[in-house]
């Protein structure tokens, strides 16, 4: 999946594609368990403006109404049993659902998750 300036460069090379054709180009494409393809849009659009330099990370739930809900603090703690919790409003902000599949990869003091069937960009 490309971000950041490589993600940019490939929105400006694709100019008039329709949006299917531009998350499909950047990568962020996965194989459904039946097989098909999954466009993730959320994730592309959330590298577009993180790319572009806008941060999502001051978005209340409420939509402007009211109290604003919890926010999400992007920090999680090892639980005791060794496992590692993300949030089911983590899960939902980027689409997921039961069932979806990841490979986990190590980096150096890093954890990926790629989502089973997409390619590998890097």
């Amino acid at each position: 999946m490309l971000t950041g300036s490589e993600l940019l460069a490939k929105v400006k090379e694709l100019g008039d594609a329709s949006k299917s054709d531009l998350v499909r180009s950047a990568g962020y494409v996965s194989t459904k368990k039946d097989g098909s393809e999954r466009l993730n849009f959320t994730a592309f659009y959330e590298a577009l403006l993180e790319a572009k330099g806008v941060s999502l990370g001051d978005g209340g739930g409420s939509g402007g109404k009211g109290r604003p809900g919890r926010s999400l603090s992007f920090n999680t703690k090892i639980q005791f049993n060794g496992n590692l919790l993300v949030g089911k409003a983590y899960t939902a902000q980027l689409g997921l659902k039961p069932g979806d599949e990841f490979e986990i990869k190590l980096g150096r003091k890093q954890i990926q998750l790629i989502p089973l069937g997409a390619a590998d960009e890097e």
